[in-house]
């Protein structure tokens, strides 16, 4: 193994075992706690009448859950991701990867991926690759990503404070935008979907704004991702030590939350006439946080750091965790009178 390959495998290892640190969580400012679902104390159905199936890319899916991608690009990765793969398939939900950056100058890390189509054929994957890396690949090569896993979109995620921080970071984002515009143009001609992704800091208003200006509908798909759970930062402030880790802790709750990038992105949808839908995920950690962002407007929401945490003790601990989730949304749709996820959102 090269030196530079066993310097990548360790980061993801570091990764791995730091986003479970609660110091790196950012949960008191994900302000879930601002949305308020109103109790309606007689439903005019039963619990069990209560539906929590929601379309996805064009697909039915039984629940409106994904867990986003997390981990890859080292050994211990590939275990961990057929159970996720597991028992999403078999529950319904969508299970993104972590970022496939290695497989683009390493070929036999394709491998791994093609176990877990096969394995799991019904499942609705999705491929993961950071936006700095977009200038320095070829389309080819990016579409490749997609085909080895036989994935249903592309996830191009957002991480500037993260690359800002990194000790082997590459905060390189001069002309991404227009690479973006370039790759979504040909996953749309190929029936591909673009997810666009932030990695814990959110979205505001005018970042969206300036992406659906250029790729108008491009876009399949936006994670906002916002601040309130796991907080790259903090993660390599911890990994580099020294004047970094200072600088980490002055922006230790640097983003925008969870709530306010789903409101964000509400607007601009709202506004551009545009049907993308809106993915949320950050510091998500109950079902009843789900149905609070379903109702002011998400249409799918992520779990990340809870679902790794129970898939690592396991495929039983992780299957009831997953049921313990989907039970809290049926409650919550149950008590504030609504009986599929569409009505919880507003939709008729």
């Amino acid at each position: 193994m090269s030196e530079e390959i066993g310097q990548f495998e360790q980061r993801k290892r570091e990764h791995l075992a730091l986003a479970l640190d609660e110091r790196h969580q950012a949960i008191q400012s994900g302000q879930f706690d601002a949305i308020v679902l109103e109790h309606d104390a007689l439903p005019a159905f039963n619990l069990s009448e209560v539906r929590l199936d929601q379309s996805c890319l064009g697909r039915s899916l039984k629940t409106p859950f994904f867990v986003p991608g997390m981990t890859a690009g080292h050994a211990d990765a590939v275990a961990l991701n057929q159970v996720l793969a597991e028992a999403c398939a078999s529950r319904g939900w969508v299970l993104g990867v972590g970022s496939q950056r290695r497989q683009l100058n390493q070929k036999d890390a394709v491998d791994q991926w093609s176990q877990l189509r096969e394995k799991n054929p019904s499942l609705v994957l999705l491929s993961n690759l950071g936006i700095t890396q977009l200038a320095d690949a070829s389309i080819e090569s990016i579409f490749s990503l997609v085909e080895s896993l036989d994935s249903q979109a592309l996830v191009v995620h957002f991480n500037a404070l993260q690359e800002a921080l990194q000790p082997e970071g590459t905060p390189n984002f001069k002309g991404s935008l227009e690479a973006l515009k370039e790759l979504s143009a040909a996953l749309k001609s190929r029936g591909t979907a673009l997810v666009l992704k932030e990695t814990g800091c959110g979205f505001s208003e005018k970042t969206l704004f300036r992406l659906v200006d250029q790729l108008g509908d491009g876009i399949s798909a936006v994670d906002v991702s916002g601040l309130g759970g796991t907080h790259w930062g903090r993660i390599e402030g911890s990994r580099a030590g020294h004047m970094t880790q200072e600088i980490s802790e002055t922006f230790a709750n640097w983003g925008v939350s969870t709530v306010a990038s789903v409101r964000n992105a509400v607007s601009v949808k709202k506004q551009s006439g545009l049907s993308f839908e809106i993915w949320a995920s950050g510091g998500v950690r109950t079902g009843l946080d789900a149905a609070k962002l379903i109702s002011i407007g998400a249409d799918r929401v992520g779990f990340a750091k809870p679902a790794l945490v129970a898939a690592m003790q396991g495929r039983q601990a992780l299957h009831q965790w997953m049921e313990k989730i989907e039970k809290e949304l049926q409650i919550a749709a149950f008590c504030s009178g609504n009986i599929t996820m569409q009505q919880l959102g507003g939709k008729k």
